[in-house]
């Protein structure tokens, strides 16, 4: 049952909101240990909100667009007065005096936030194994990860623990969980969804999106999210078109990018779905147009110091003195530095450390300013690329999901699983992740929809089609 459904149901008074609440909290509560999903479950206060939701629909009110929709928030957005963490020792205890826009936005939309879900630390990682608190497994095989940074939300979402999700995208936090354990992972334009009470990785390149089991449920959730919010200085201010009412325009006429120049690195399984999906976006009767993006292929090196580089400068306001972890020391230097040890894991330890040398005098221009360069030849590429094509299909991951512990050794394995993610947020265009069939290990495998800024309704008709053409 789709979420508009679900939305209907509870609006006509034919299923009470709280009723699907607890299913879900049932759900959760048989399978918690096994998947670890979630960081905190939010039992009382998603009940809470479950009834209130009901006794609106008995006095004849309107509830909201997403009434008695249950999500779940990856731990990194400021809930008010619930324990946020980043899935980091280093936040403990702290729980946000206030709710961050999209969090404010989903409880007026009658939405109900069932839990906190583990992520990789501070959203650093492909695999959720970077958690303070443990890993995540994915729910089609409890041997395997489930993607990262986002992987508990998209574990929620593929276990039926919530509704939908939301995640954040730094650099494919979103699409590549999604490709991973089989939903619909969506990384808007930057700026289209508020930043505000999102805890920052990298301010320039993290963007909101939801998790989903349909095209048709992403539309709406970000038909509901999106929009202009005067507390985000990076929110695009302007209203966007509905994206629900596109999804079935077709692709009669779009021109489908093929990049000839993508970096190789794909399994054979996942490669072998593209074509499938260039295929039957053909028969459908859009034009397959090869593209190059030169660029592209530079992506992981720029972003492997862009990232860091405005991580070292976000993570320095956790130092011990105002929130969250504190370890005593005989000054305050040693207490900052024991803090920081004790708090941060050796992931966000690196990162950070990266991106202090990447910003460090007599290397800035060599390293931190190159790359910024190099960001811009990918967003002129790309425009280049969109002059010729509607919009451009990529694998999202290079492989199916892989076992629990099998890259944790080699970093830059674990980097390489980014390289079709990347380059769209240092552009700062849109793209989205579509399972489509599977590969390896009866695996799903997810083709990526990109497109150029704002371009959201076009490529939701084409993730729509793709959808359509597996039915």
């Amino acid at each position: 049952m789709g979420i508009a459904e679900t939305v209907a149901q509870v609006k006509s008074g034919a299923v009470k909101a709280d009723f699907l609440f607890e299913q879900k909290l049932a759900l959760i509560a048989s399978r918690y240990t096994e998947i670890h999903a979630f960081n905190h479950v939010m039992a009382d206060e998603a009940r809470a909100a479950a009834v209130a939701v009901d006794e609106a629909v008995a006095r004849g009110d309107d509830p909201g667009p997403l009434a008695g929709v249950t999500v779940a928030l990856k731990d990194n957005m400021c809930t008010r007065g619930v324990p946020t963490t980043c899935s980091s020792k280093i936040l403990e205890g702290w729980r946000p005096p206030y709710d961050g826009t999209v969090v404010s936005t989903l409880k007026t939309s009658g939405a109900i936030a069932i839990g906190k879900t583990n992520l990789d630390e501070f959203a650093m990682g492909s695999s959720t194994e970077n958690s303070a608190f443990g890993p995540t497994r994915n729910p089609l095989d409890t041997n395997r990860v489930p993607g990262g940074s986002s992987g508990g939300s998209a574990a929620s979402v593929a276990a039926g623990f919530s509704d939908v999700a939301l995640g954040s995208d730094t650099g494919g936090s979103i699409r590549q969980p999604a490709a991973l354990c089989g939903v619909v992972g969506v990384k808007p334009t930057y700026g289209y969804v508020s930043r505000y009470g999102l805890v920052a990785f990298a301010s320039s390149l993290d963007q909101i999106g939801p998790f989903t089991t349909s095209v048709a449920d992403a539309a709406l959730m970000l038909d509901v999210i999106g929009g202009h919010d005067p507390l985000d200085s990076t929110s695009i201010p302007q209203a966007h078109p509905s994206l629900v009412d596109v999804l079935g325009q077709g692709v009669e006429g779009l021109r489908i990018g093929r990049i000839t120049d993508l970096p190789e690195g794909a399994d054979p399984d996942v490669q072998e779905r593209l074509e499938v999906a260039f295929d039957a976006l053909r028969a459908q009767g859009a034009t397959i147009v090869d593209v190059q993006v030169p660029a592209f292929t530079f992506g992981l090196t720029a972003y492997y110091l862009i990232a860091p580089a405005e991580a070292s400068s976000n993570l320095a306001r956790y130092d011990g003195v105002r929130y969250g972890l504190r370890v005593e020391a005989a000054d305050t230097n040693a207490m900052y530095g024991a803090t920081r040890e004790a708090g941060f894991g050796d992931e966000v330890k690196r990162r950070i450390m990266l991106g202090t040398y990447a910003l460090s005098a007599g290397y800035y221009d060599a390293y931190y300013g190159k790359a910024l360069k190099v960001r811009r030849l990918i967003h002129d590429d790309f425009d280049r690329a969109y002059q010729q094509a509607d919009v451009l299909l990529t694998p999202t991951s290079p492989s199916v999901a892989f076992e629990i512990g099998s890259k944790g050794d080699n970093p830059l394995a674990m980097y390489l699983c980014d390289t079709y993610t990347i380059p769209t947020n240092l552009a700062g265009h849109p793209g989205m992740s579509v399972p489509y069939g599977t590969g390896a290990h009866g695996l799903p495998v997810g083709v990526q929809v990109l497109a150029g800024t704002l371009q959201e309704p076009t490529m939701f008709r084409v993730a729509a089609s793709l959808e359509r053409s597996l039915a």
